[in-house]
């Protein structure tokens, strides 16, 4: 069987965060063993699209669940199911716009690369506001006739002023527009699953290879039955511009297990734990000279979750950047993130049983070095 040792790929202990560029997550065995279930047999996709979504929708505490081919592929058709609905001469004239609504209003300071998958459907992007925020007067005036949806990304793209979700709910679905939730690393917390769609949102979008460490080609779209219907619609195996986010079975059953697995977890214990990680890095570096570290919070997209943030001193002998290349390019390879003034993060979310003790070590072999 082909291998990364054949490849001459050398694995990688992530201590930055669940990036895809990294792999997103690690696949725990019952998420493994449903996909390897699914792929010894045919089934009908769209039936099998269905009854998962179901039963993810009632997990969830959802209307209805489509799954996706990860968050990026969840916002094409959720875009999409906002400007077709289930009318299929619409689905079928996509990418041609003409004649339907074409406009998609963001938040500026919400603009980030991810409003690439919102684009590439043909819409506009219509912004509102300033980088500091926005004014509720200021989406009154964005949203017209030719508005197909109000989209917002949650986490740490934003700015201090945003108006408030709830205020941008009431306001869009006062005119008739439905309001997207981008949330792709927005777990934990848990309740997310459900909170942004039980505030009124059509749907909420999440990655399924990050912190639920489902397959890492999976999203969920969690939310009103009638656009979820019309992501199917939109979506692969469908002769529509989805066509080419196709999700197969094996990620199907995958995100399923891997949701039903999340549900199911101590998430409290999970948190201390990785406080006492944390904890543990931080007081092993700071005996070292020109070494200063201490608990970062929230991680990197605004999760509730600590990082160590490291900070180097020019004494040391090495740079920050110098440091994090030795530690990837070294044996075993560790990925971390870089911080702001010459810091860098360690980040425990990503770390299997035992890694944070080789992390702490590789650090300190390369500060000392």
């Amino acid at each position: 069987m082909p291998s990364y040792s054949e490849l001459d790929i050398a694995p990688i202990i992530n201590a930055n965060a669940t990036l895809t560029r990294l792999g997103g997550s690690l696949m725990p065995p019952e998420v493994v063993e449903a996909m390897v279930e699914a792929a010894k047999v045919f089934v009908d996709l769209p039936e099998l699209q269905r009854r998962v979504g179901n039963r993810i929708a009632l997990l969830t505490q959802n209307e209805a669940c489509y799954v996706s081919s990860g968050a990026a592929g969840g916002i094409v058709v959720a875009i999409a199911a906002c400007i077709t609905g289930t009318d299929m001469a619409a689905i079928h004239q996509l990418p041609d716009l003409t004649g339907l609504k074409d406009e998609v209003v963001v938040h500026k300071s919400h603009r980030n690369g991810y409003d690439h998958a919102v684009r590439q459907v043909g819409v506009k992007l219509v912004e509102i506001g300033h980088a500091d925020g926005a004014f509720d007067w200021q989406l009154e005036a964005a949203i017209n006739a030719n508005t197909a949806a109000v989209i917002w990304f949650q986490g740490a793209m934003g700015g201090p002023g945003d108006l408030p979700l709830e205020q941008v709910i009431d306001i869009a679905h006062a005119r008739g527009v439905p309001v997207l939730v981008d949330a792709a690393a927005q777990l934990p917390p848990l309740e997310n699953l459900w909170k942004f769609t039980q505030m009124g949102a059509d749907a909420a979008i999440f990655s399924g290879g990050k912190d639920l460490r489902g397959p890492q080609s999976s999203g969920l779209v969690l939310g009103q039955q009638w656009l979820i219907d019309a992501c199917a619609l939109n979506g692969s195996p469908n002769h529509s511009i989805g066509r080419p986010m196709k999700v197969g079975k094996e990620e199907m059953l995958g995100l399923l297990a891997a949701i039903e697995r999340y549900l199911a977890l101590d998430h409290e214990a999970r948190f201390s734990q990785m406080e006492e990680v944390v904890a543990g890095w931080c007081n092993e570096l700071n005996q070292l000279a020109g070494i200063r570290a201490h608990r970062s919070f929230p991680s990197e997209a605004a999760q509730p979750m600590p990082r160590a943030q490291i900070h180097i001193d020019a004494a040391v002998g090495h740079s920050r950047d110098e440091i994090i290349q030795s530690l990837l390019d070294g044996s075993p390879s560790v990925a971390v993130a870089p911080g702001p003034d010459d810091s860098l993060y360690l980040n425990p979310t990503t770390l299997e049983e035992g890694e944070e003790e080789i992390v702490l070590a590789r650090l300190l072999e390369e500060i000392k070095g």
